[in-house]
């Protein structure tokens, strides 16, 4: 791929974050790429084509695979920490916009597989480290699916409100959101067990 190529991915996946696919159009790709349009369309088919091929590369996905999850203690305190960070270090509120913007209905079904990626990878994660710890003794017998979805739900929740009202809806930092969800979580598991 040429030094075009890449400039017009980046363009239209950067419109697309900004504006949606359905407002990004082929003459806003190209003043953006510094290209014109007919440069556009000797590289790409069209402007579905060029979305494809961006949704590919690394810098344009959440890049969010199970092997980040690996580093783990076998303490559910530091190793949800981690989990949630390791998330939310990833998945930036550009990405969210983008991925937003990757749901418009005329591309979304070559999309989705690639942008639930994301939350596949967490998901498996958590679920297959939550069966270990109950193998290990250290969680009580649970719904472990049910418990992956709620600190998933609760870190893609702060992660989306983040991204669409940065600090206009509430004030609370990562780092102690984490720590207090997590705290939470946690004494919910242990009443749990002693029921």
């Amino acid at each position: 791929m040429d030094e075009t190529h890449q400039k017009i991915i980046d363009a239209t996946m950067s419109l697309i974050r900004d504006k949606g696919y359905v407002a990004t159009t082929t003459k806003d790709i190209a003043k953006k790429a510094g290209v014109n349009e007919c440069t556009l369309f000797r590289k790409f088919n069209s402007k579905k084509d060029i979305v494809l091929c961006g949704v590919e590369q690394e810098k344009w996905r959440g890049n969010l695979t199970p092997e980040i999850f690996a580093d783990v203690k076998w303490e559910l305190q530091p190793d949800l920490e981690m989990f949630m960070t390791k998330y939310m270090e990833r998945i930036t509120p550009d990405f969210v916009k983008l991925s937003i913007g990757l749901r418009a209905p005329q591309i979304y079904e070559e999309t989705a597989p690639l942008v639930m990626k994301v939350p596949q990878a967490f998901l498996s994660s958590l679920t297959e480290y939550f069966q270990e710890m109950e193998r290990k003794g250290k969680l009580p017998q649970m719904d472990i699916e049910c418990l992956a979805l709620t600190i998933f739900s609760s870190t893609f929740g702060y992660t989306f409100l983040q991204a669409s009202f940065d600090k206009e809806l509430f004030e609370i930092g990562r780092d102690q959101y984490i720590k207090q969800s997590v705290a939470t979580f946690i004494r919910g598991i242990e009443e749990w067990g002693d029921s």
